[in-house]
């Protein structure tokens, strides 16, 4: 059997793990085999590969330099990742899953104008497929690129989370899309080196502004979508190359990536269309100003006696229980209180932290049993018959005015309304807003008190005084 074959029946393993992976990772309990399955099927993707090459280097100078380049690549790129992988906290890990989509469209970008320049036999019959391909390519790949790198920035307060509002926003993004049919159309019947070049810095441009544009608080949606975007830049990539493994993979993930981000649209209430057009995340008027009185603050014993004679207590964790690492006292808290007997769960939005099913792995890592924490439809019936509820560094994702006020800027996003119970103790640092630079008038409520400081140790305090 030659190498080639080898190869092809490789890819398919690997293409059929790919596949387990994604099913695997659809549950908590099976997440573990499902990144086991998909390390080897990246493991046997890249061997296959490599073995092409070095069949392909075999008796030929120039070939043997491709190989050479091609284990220099594995090598700096694999001691890169494993250097990240190690030194990534939780909380970063949105912004770093941003940053490996940018490397994603600029691979695609550069095999694009690989497939330009390499000036291949082609049947003539296939050249005007293979002309498409490379504009294809090269502009969904700097879209992909110039929007993770946008999308990094935001998430990692390098750039201001507020929405880009550029006169005629949604005029010049159609716009961009006109053109660069425009200019497929023309490539495909002239290939032009200057139309290659534009179509680039079209690409760029687009994706920079389509991420731009859109607020902070839905930057989790926005790095679905960019997963996405990297998946179809793979495919186009694979099409180039003809590597029907990338192809494959590119497809899965891109779809996977779309399907979540409708997923995500439906539990933010917003529309997918417009997601896709960075036409979303506008800031409304008046918000984030409005009077709504005077908070009241608790302190940590007061905390721990309310904590003790309640019946139902109900935990909702935010990108600040991330941040101030509070998982594991939060885990020993839970312990206690149910040792008293007291039913205690944990309420988790869809869009909580800044990546999909962040707090399930931080609460995961800490051991917290899988049956206690439940979505939002699963427990937002529940609140009103709670005692407490405990807000530990959630902020948008409790805000009532999603609920009440028509005119806020996530009005209509389904949240956990915590409002309706008993009592509600916020963690908080500060009265500041949340990422979506959106006022909170749960904090205002006469059912709600603030406990500020640092979550962790507030939370040491509590298990202290209990």
């Amino acid at each position: 059997m030659t190498v080639d074959a080898l190869a092809g029946a490789a890819y398919i393993v690997a293409a059929l793990l790919f596949i387990l992976s994604l099913a695997g990772l659809s549950r908590h309990e099976s997440a573990r085999s499902g990144v086991i399955y998909g390390i080897s099927g990246m493991v046997i993707a890249l061997l296959s590969t490599l073995a092409l090459t070095i069949a392909d280097a075999w008796g030929g100078s120039g070939s043997t330099i491709g190989l050479v380049m091609l284990v220099v690549a594995v090598i700096v790129g694999g001691a890169i990742g494993l250097w990240r992988a190690r030194v990534v906290q939780m909380t970063g890990m949105p912004e770093l899953i941003a940053l490996l989509h940018s490397f994603v469209g600029l691979a695609a970008v550069l095999v694009g104008w690989n497939g330009y320049l390499a000036h291949e036999t082609i049947a003539p019959e296939l050249v005007g497929i293979h002309n498409a391909e490379v504009f294809i390519g090269i502009f969904i790949g700097g879209v992909t690129f110039t929007g993770s790198i946008v999308a990094y920035l935001k998430l990692s307060a390098k750039m201001s989370s507020k929405p880009l509002m550029l006169p005629g926003k949604n005029a010049l993004n159609i716009g961009a899309l006109v053109a660069f049919l425009a200019l497929t159309v023309w490539f495909v019947a002239d290939q032009q080196l200057w139309l290659l070049i534009a179509v680039t810095l079209l690409s760029f441009a687009l994706g920079w502004h389509l991420v731009a544009s859109i607020g902070g608080g839905d930057m989790p949606v926005v790095v679905s979508m960019l997963n996405s975007y990297s998946g179809w830049a793979a495919a186009a990539a694979g099409f180039l190359l003809n590597n029907d493994l990338l192809i494959v993979t590119g497809a899965l993930v891109g779809s996977s990536g779309a399907y979540l981000s409708y997923i995500m649209c439906k539990a933010m209430n917003r529309s997918f269309l417009s997601v896709i057009a960075g036409g979303f995340g506008i800031v409304a008027s008046g918000s984030a100003d409005e009077d709504y009185g005077e908070h009241r603050e608790i302190t940590a014993d007061a905390a721990a006696d309310m904590l003790s004679g309640a019946q139902s207590v109900i935990i909702t964790p935010g990108y600040g229980m991330a941040v101030a690492k509070a998982q594991y006292p939060v885990a020993d808290l839970v312990a206690k209180l149910r040792e008293r007997g007291v039913d205690v769960r944990f309420g988790i939005h869809p869009v909580a932290g800044r990546l999909p099913g962040h707090m399930n792995v931080l609460l995961a890592e800490a051991k917290v049993p899988y049956d206690i924490v439940l979505s939002m439809e699963e427990i937002n019936d529940d609140f009103a018959k709670t005692s407490v509820v405990l807000v530990i560094g959630a902020n948008d994702t409790v805000n009532p005015a999603a609920a009440e006020d028509p005119g806020s800027p996530i009005a209509g996003m389904p949240v956990l309304r915590v409002w309706e119970a008993e009592n509600v103790i916020v963690f908080k640092r500060s009265m500041a807003a949340g990422y979506a630079g959106v006022q909170n008038p749960l904090f205002f409520r006469d059912n709600a008190q603030m406990l500020f400081g640092d979550a962790k140790e507030r939370v040491e305090d509590i298990i202290r005084a209990l």
